[in-house]
């Protein structure tokens, strides 16, 4: 494991090909401003350019919130991201929307609500602490889920959907799981832990074929003909690599295999 490094309002910690992303602004709740915003975009396109990151752990920093959303104080006095930086802003929403290469796993401790439930609902794994809570309080300052919140009625049923949504209330760990949004469900202390354990199962595995996995069973959501049609790509990217003649070789000598990633 490497020793933590700060970068503004984002501490990065690697564990072996995991990166673990922490939102660092506890005395704001880890709100989100144009810097952090910044900061995990750019956290995001170097995972997805190197060869060295397979897996993502969002968390958060403090025992008060895994994050808060917009940094409303901020936004009031005109906090914009800085010129240069609509590709960060643009990484970030694709977090939002699921579209991360890698896999992506949040570990939520306390609260995760507005902006930074939205993060959670863009990964791909959620580990809870048992008094986490879920909520989109947009409606409750007169706005509405400017990320993807909206989406929340693809995820479970439509009149649960619209509750959430439409009166701000939150629901906590247990709900969340009963829904069907979260994986698991730990005490406070264990959740970066129960994280990072899930984070090793998948790095452990052909980064390859992890990533193009990732992508059908997302894309089939939505589309299962489009899902078939992008499988027909990936056949000959996947069957015919390096990694694929790795698993076969070192299941039959026995071993742990080890993947380049191509």
């Amino acid at each position: 494991m490497s020793d933590p490094t700060t970068e503004t309002v984002v501490v990065r910690e690697q564990h072996g090909h995991v990166l673990v992303l922490r939102l660092n602004r506890p005395e704001a709740r880890n709100a989100l401003n144009s810097a952090m915003i910044g900061a995990l975009g750019a956290a995001i396109q170097e995972a997805e350019e190197g060869d060295d990151i397979r897996v993502l752990v969002i968390t958060g920093t403090g025992d008060r919130a895994f994050c808060s959303g917009m940094d409303l104080r901020a936004f009031s006095e005109g906090d914009t991201p800085a010129p240069g930086a609509e590709a960060a802003s643009g990484n970030f929403m694709r977090l939002m929307r699921g579209e991360v290469t890698v896999p992506v796993i949040a570990a939520v401790q306390a609260s995760a609500v507005a902006g930074g439930f939205e993060i959670v609902m863009g990964c791909d794994l959620v580990v809870a602490s048992g008094d986490a809570k879920f909520g989109l309080p947009e409606v409750k300052r007169a706005l509405f889920p400017g990320g993807d919140g909206i989406l929340l009625a693809t995820r479970i049923p439509l009149p649960i959907a619209l509750e959430i949504n439409l009166t701000g209330d939150y629901i906590d760990a247990e709900r969340a799981y009963a829904l069907g949004l979260v994986n698991r469900v730990v005490p406070a202390d264990q959740v970066l832990d129960a994280a990072l354990e899930l984070a090793g199962k998948i790095a452990a595995n052909g980064p390859l074929g992890v990533k193009a996995t990732k992508e059908l069973v997302r894309l089939a959501v939505t589309s299962v003909e489009q899902a078939h049609a992008r499988q027909k790509e990936w056949f000959p990217v996947v069957f015919r690599s390096e990694d694929a003649v790795e698993g076969a070789t070192a299941f039959v000598e026995k071993r742990d295999p080890v993947w380049k990633g191509r």
